[in-house]
């Protein structure tokens, strides 16, 4: 009886401190690779061209995911860069990002910083770090 009323009280604690809401926000786990990285800097603000394959984890909801270069959010479409609405391992996405409303260009030798963000839990996924 002590056992189950000391039970309750920590479930009952985690979800009036507001603890319970967090742990369903948690991203999930997936692994990348990079290739075929560019940068073109002719474009206002210079645009990041590369495809993210992922290698394994588990499958991910496309509409969950943003692109940040630099850390700043991107106006590339995942789901259109994958080409499903479930990225699963094996798949490609071919992207063009560049960083939304900065006055911040990215010009040649510069070291840029991509993130494929999960945007539900705000956590990144996956993050390089090229050179322009």
């Amino acid at each position: 009886m002590v056992a189950i009323t000391v039970i309750l009280a920590a479930v009952i604690g985690t979800f009036v401190l507001g603890l319970g809401d967090s742990l369903s926000d948690t991203a999930p786990q997936a692994s990348f690779s990079s290739s075929d990285v560019a940068v073109n800097t002719s474009s206002t603000n210079g645009t990041v061209d590369f495809t993210l394959q992922k290698t394994g984890g588990q499958d991910l909801e496309t509409s969950d995911l943003v692109i940040s270069v630099d850390g700043t959010r991107s106006d590339s479409n995942v789901t259109a860069a994958v080409g499903s609405e479930t990225w699963q391992t094996g798949q490609s996405g071919n992207f063009a990002a560049e960083p939304q409303g900065t006055e911040i260009a990215i010009e040649d030798g510069d070291r840029v910083t991509i993130s494929l963000i999960h945007d539900p839990s705000g956590n990144a996924i996956y993050t390089t770090e090229i050179t322009a």
